[in-house]
C-alpha cells in the first residue's frame, strides 16, 4: 500500500496511464483528460478522478505557458475567460447529478463534438462572437463537470483553416485557463482534499515525460496525420463515452 491508501501496482497503472495520456496531449494539443479521467477513475471515485486530472492539466499547463500564449490566438483568451466562470458551475453539476444521467450527458457532448469534426472545413471569417461565447460557456461547464474542456473546443479550432501551431496552441490556452479555474473552484468548494494534489503530484514526473516526448513527435508529423490523429482522439472519446454509458 501506497500513503494514498491504494495498492502500489494500481498507482503504478495510473503513472502508466499518465505518461500516455500525456503524451497524447503533447502530440495533439488535447486529449489528456479524456483518457486519463476514465483510467484513473476506476481506482478513485469519478468525482475525484476529474479533479486530479484538472490539477495536472494545472500543473502541466504552466510548463511553456507564455510561448503557447504567443502562439495562440485572440480567440483562446476569450473563450478560456468565459470558461473560467462557468467551470465552477460545472464542477457543483457534477456531484450534485446522479451518475447514469451524468454519463448520457458526457457521451451525448462527446459524439457531438466527433460529428462536428467531420463536417466540411469552414471557409471564410473565423466565427462571431456568439460562437465563440458558446464555446466558452461550453467547454467551461465540461471541465467541471467531466474534467474534458476539449470537445466544444477542438471543432472550434480544428475545422478552420488555420496554421495546425495555431490551433494546437489555442486550446493549449483554453485548457490552461480552464485547469485553473477548476482547481481554484475544487479546493474553494472543499471538494477536492490533501489526497487529490498528492496523487497529482505523484502522476505529474509521467505527465512532463510523457508531454516532451509528444511535443517533440508533434514537430515531426504531417498537417493531414495531425488532423487526422485529433479526428480518430474524438472519435476514441465518443466511443469511450458510449461504452460507459451502455456499461452496468
Amino acid at each position: 500500500m501506497t500513503s494514498l491508501d491504494l495498492p502500489l501496482l494500481s498507482v503504478s497503472l495510473c503513472a502508466l496511464a499518465a505518461f500516455v495520456a500525456a503524451f497524447v496531449r503533447g502530440l495533439a494539443g488535447f486529449g489528456m483528460a479524456i483518457l486519463l479521467v476514465p483510467l484513473i477513475g476506476l481506482v478513485i471515485p469519478p468525482g475525484e478522478a476529474v479533479v486530479v486530472s484538472n490539477m495536472l492539466g494545472l500543473l502541466i499547463g504552466l510548463v511553456g505557458a507564455r510561448k503557447v500564449w504567443n502562439a495562440g490566438e485572440k480567440s483562446a483568451g476569450i473563450i478560456g475567460g468565459t470558461a473560467m466562470l462557468l467551470t465552477p458551475v460545472g464542477l457543483l453539476v457534477l456531484f450534485a447529478t446522479p451518475p447514469g444521467l451524468a454519463r448520457v450527458l458526457i457521451a451525448a457532448v462527446a459524439l457531438a463534438a466527433f460529428l462536428l469534426v467531420l463536417l466540411p472545413a469552414r471557409e471564410g471569417a473565423a466565427p462571431g462572437p456568439v460562437e465563440t461565447g458558446l464555446t466558452g460557456i461550453a467547454s467551461g461547464l465540461l471541465t467541471g463537470f467531466a474534467g474534458m474542456p476539449g470537445p466544444p473546443v477542438v471543432p472550434y479550432y480544428l475545422r478552420r483553416p488555420i496554421p495546425r501551431e495555431v490551433a494546437r496552441a489555442s486550446m493549449l490556452t483554453v485548457f490552461l485557463l480552464t485547469s485553473i479555474a477548476s482547481t481554484v473552484a475544487a479546493l474553494a468548494l472543499r471538494l477536492a482534499s490533501w489526497r487529490d494534489a498528492l496523487f497529482a503530484l505523484l502522476l505529474f514526473g509521467p505527465v512532463l515525460l510523457g508531454n516532451h516526448l509528444g511535443s517533440l513527435a508533434f514537430g515531426k508529423v504531417s498537417d493531414k496525420a495531425w488532423r487526422g490523429f485529433v479526428g480518430f482522439l474524438l472519435a476514441m472519446s465518443a466511443l469511450m463515452a458510449m461504452v460507459r454509458l451502455i456499461g452496468p
